[in-house]
């Protein structure tokens, strides 16, 4: 009894250390536990999703994965980051970004009838737009970081034009699912920094009563989608037919869905953008309402863990920028969903982490990266 007591001090100081090693290597890093893995699951969980919604095609699964790995390494970058450096580039990272708006309406690349991307000649493309998803709450962060409480009505119309400006070139691309996330994230610093809840009411109603007129705005493409999400069935084979073999889909998995690689609709093509916007409709067609659970349930705590960072943040700048990003993330997730469901317009918003596409993952890695350096700076400075 004694020699095992003797062993077991022995091995206690050992396990300490190892314990004292792991937490330096996140500290090393800047990372917060917590949330890191949460990523982590759901980036595996995307990869599983993606490569049955896609036919089972290895490349493209593969591309996903690299996406992952720069979106990593950029989230990595900014960790390290300190949050009174973001706050100082932040006008010109926006500026920026506005001025990138500007070329691409004046000598943008036109792809599938939309001028969204600047080509490098012999590098790539870029497509503006993404920027504006993290330079927009900073940017308003910036502003109203230092400014008096309650808001002054100067403030609030600053504020505004600031988020309007990017919003309305980016709708002219036209982008509206980009042009709805930019301007949630600017209107979220906004709310965060105590907009009242009367003139929130006062801009909705104002919001419906020009509804009309800004209906004679809209391309003919997204009046059609307005409409069929009202009655999908009056167009069942034209623009009625995305939101009815969606709703198909995830009403035929049931409760515990039809089994990973055997969901009949996404295989069989009758989903469109399977592996894209509706891949959440494959998902739940192969994993059901269990498995949709599951998933909402992995967002919820990544909301959950970074709202936490974001109450702890030192300074008002950094709580005001957390606070954003982290209500546009649910911003994602809501839009998409809805639209899948069919309670919302289709606007081309990707599921965070599940759908394809390289740009989307590595500019909420970037986002991430942000909450990940006001969380480990905080540790830092405390």
């Amino acid at each position: 009894m004694k020699e095992q007591q003797s062993r077991f001090l022995r091995q206690a100081p050992q396990s300490g250390a190892e314990f004292h090693k792991s937490a330096d290597i996140w500290g090393i890093l800047r990372l917060d536990p917590t949330l890191s893995t949460l990523l982590a699951i759901a980036a595996s969980l995307g990869l599983i999703a993606l490569y049955s919604a896609s036919g089972a095609d290895l490349d493209m699964t593969l591309k996903q994965a690299s996406s992952f790995f720069i979106g990593f390494l950029v989230m990595l970058v900014f960790a390290r980051i300190p949050p009174n450096t973001y706050a100082y580039i932040s006008p010109w990272f926006y500026s920026t970004g506005v001025i990138l708006l500007m070329a691409v309406a004046v000598v943008g690349e036109v792809r599938m009838g939309a001028q969204r991307w600047l080509s490098i000649p012999g590098v790539t493309s870029v497509q503006p737009s993404e920027f504006l998803k993290l330079a927009m709450p900073m940017m308003v962060a910036w502003y109203l970081s230092n400014r008096p409480q309650p808001l002054r009505a100067g403030d609030i119309i600053v504020s505004m034009v600031l988020t309007l400006l990017p919003v309305g070139l980016i709708a002219e691309q036209p982008d509206l699912g980009t042009a709805i996330l930019v301007f949630a994230s600017g209107f979220f610093v906004l709310f965060l920094a105590g907009l009242p809840w009367k003139l929130m009411g006062i801009m909705a109603g104002a919001f419906a009563g020009i509804a009309p007129i800004a209906w004679h705005f809209l391309h003919d493409y997204q009046q059609r989608r307005i409409l069929t999400l009202f009655d999908p069935e009056s167009d069942p084979l034209g623009n009625g037919w995305n939101i009815i073999q969606s709703k198909t889909a995830i009403g035929s998995g049931g409760l515990f869905g039809k089994g990973w690689l055997d969901g009949s609709q996404s295989h069989l093509h009758f989903l469109p953008e399977g592996h894209t916007d509706f891949i959440i409709a494959a998902y739940s067609e192969e994993f059901g309402f269990i498995g949709v659970i599951v998933l909402l349930a992995l967002y919820l705590a990544i909301l959950m863990r970074s709202f936490q960072i974001a109450t702890m943040a030192q300074s008002s700048y950094a709580r005001l920028l957390a606070g954003a990003v982290t209500l546009s993330f649910f911003v994602y997730v809501f839009v998409n969903a809805g639209m899948v469901s069919g309670i919302l317009p289709v606007v081309g918003v990707p599921l965070p982490f599940i759908s394809y596409g390289g740009t989307a993952i590595i500019t909420l890695m970037s986002g991430f990266g942000v909450l990940m350096s006001i969380q480990a700076h905080r540790k830092l400075m405390g």
